[in-house]
């Protein structure tokens, strides 16, 4: 199975790097390694983070893992042959922003 990120998705995930990398020098780089390695654990088990948001029903749900270490959820969809990220959402700004990205059928790209 291969990952694949929304260019929004992506986006965020660099803002957010630099953003903790301006506070402390290397705590970009340790947000850059959790978020590769739940990637990594998304890719090899995407059925196993529960179904996010609760509400209609969807082809291919939107599911959610969190991070450990820093306030972000990754906002998800499983197809076939992908796990394609919508979102690496802050957990405590604009709640479901990212739900425009959702795609009911198949993946973009």
């Amino acid at each position: 199975m291969k990952l694949q990120l929304h260019t929004e998705a992506e986006e965020e995930v660099f803002q957010a790097a630099a953003w903790y990398q301006e506070r402390v020098s290397g705590l970009g780089d340790d947000f850059l390694n959790e978020v590769d390695h739940w990637f990594a654990v998304l890719v090899e088990t995407p059925f196993g983070w529960p179904r996010w948001p609760r509400g209609p029903r969807l082809t291919s749900p939107i599911r959610r893992a969190l991070l450990r270490r820093f306030p972000f959820a990754i906002a998800y969809q499983v197809f076939e042959d992908r796990v394609f990220v919508l979102a690496v959402a802050h957990t405590s700004r604009r709640p479901l922003y990212w739900v425009t990205r959702v795609d009911d059928n198949r993946p973009p790209g």
